[in-house]
């Protein structure tokens, strides 16, 4: 299954708080870059972010991308963009070290 540009769409609108958001196809699916650093996707209609110490203190569910892959943390409270704002800085500062 591939996410549909409506659900990519939802996301990018929800992440309109947050710095620099590029959004890239792969294969179905989309990664997701904030100031060129790579965070999370969008994987089967779900917003799946890299999991490190920086966001595990925000108590997400782990989920499995696609078969074969590590698993991810997965964001589901689209009411709180303050919240995923948050998140994404939080798993960017992250990936810089």
């Amino acid at each position: 299954m591939s996410t549909s540009k409506d659900f990519r769409d939802f996301i990018l609108e929800q992440l309109r708080l947050c710095e620099e958001i590029v959004c890239r196809p792969m294969m179905g699916e989309y990664l997701l870059y904030s100031n060129g650093v790579l965070f999370g996707g969008i994987y089967d209609e779900r917003l799946l972010f890299k999991i490190c110490a920086n966001n595990e203190k925000f108590g997400m569910s782990k989920e499995i991308p696609y078969k074969g892959a590590k698993p991810m943390f997965m964001f589901e409270d689209f009411d709180n963009i303050e919240l995923l704002r948050d998140i994404v800085a939080s798993t960017c500062e992250e990936m810089k070290k």
